[in-house]
């Protein structure tokens, strides 16, 4: 089984709910996949003993400046304006670059070979029985994608898989969730969680993923969120209330399930009922 966990802005939990889901399958062989590669923090608590690192390339163009006629015509395929030809030097920008290999087609001259250019990384490890995978972006490199499909290359099929995937309603997030056979929306009773609660919804309705919402901080804010949950038929799958002891846990990445553990017996009910609705 496959289960993401979004939301459709930042900071709503999506890590302190992935985390602790994670942490309550005792007896479940788990792989957790985190996705949020611009930020990866799952790992600070988890604390999985490193076994794999290694970065993560995409091809990028080289031009041969000797042979080429400087004929635009892979500028002018270039969507993305990667490549830029002026009368006698061609430039490649390659953090706009989306590895597409078509300039290497469209080339008359055959002039345009293919390069690699580091992205980010790839780390891996153990953290008790959580097989723990997560990419780096590379400060500065817009392009989180690729990362995100290196990472999910090493989904286990034989592993109940929590993917904590990129805020938002963006490229990496369908990246991220694409696949999944369920996926937790992580919301707050706020203007702006409801707002972007509603984007997040339309886009898993499009890919056509069940979903359900954890609502976090849940005795704050307003009832809102729970009147648009009840008018789209969504299930609330769990509550978690504002209380300073998960804060001060999670301020010096303690799981806050491992100090709680009433919380435990909680993710497993979410996880039996997401398993549930799966199979209804």
């Amino acid at each position: 089984m496959i289960i993401s966990v979004a939301s459709g802005k930042g900071g709503t939990g999506k890590t302190l709910v992935s985390v602790s889901l994670a942490l309550s399958l005792k007896d479940t062989q788990v792989q957790f996949l985190d996705c949020d590669v611009e930020e990866p923090n799952a790992y600070l608590f988890l604390k999985p003993e490193i076994n794999i690192s290694r970065s993560v390339n995409v091809l990028v163009p080289r031009v041969n400046e000797v042979l080429c006629t400087h004929c635009k015509k892979c500028a002018e395929f270039c969507e993305y304006n990667a490549i830029l030809v002026s009368p006698k030097k061609v430039e490649i920008f390659s953090d706009l670059c989306h590895s597409c290999g078509g300039c290497t087609i469209v080339c008359p001259t055959n002039v345009i070979d293919e390069e690699e250019y580091r992205i980010g990384d790839l780390i891996g490890g153990k953290a008790g029985n959580i097989e723990v995978i997560y990419g780096e972006l590379e400060v500065s490199r817009p392009l989180a994608v690729p990362i995100i499909k290196e990472v999910k290359k090493h989904i286990s099929n034989g592993k109940v898989v929590i993917i904590d995937s990129p805020p938002g309603a963006s490229c990496p997030v369908i990246e991220a969730v694409k696949g999944s056979n369920f996926c937790i929306l992580v919301t707050e009773p706020t203007p702006f969680g409801l707002h972007d609660l509603t984007i997040a919804t339309e886009v898993l309705e499009q890919l056509k993923i069940p979903f359900g919402v954890v609502v976090n901080k849940s005795d704050l804010g307003d009832k809102k969120v729970w009147e648009f949950c009840s008018s789209k038929d969504i299930p609330i799958l769990l509550e978690i209330p504002y209380q300073r002891r998960i804060a001060e846990l999670y301020s010096k990445t303690i799981p806050f399930v491992e100090e709680m553990p009433e919380w435990k017996e909680k993710f497993q009910n979410l996880y039996r009922e997401i398993e549930r609705l799966i199979n209804k």
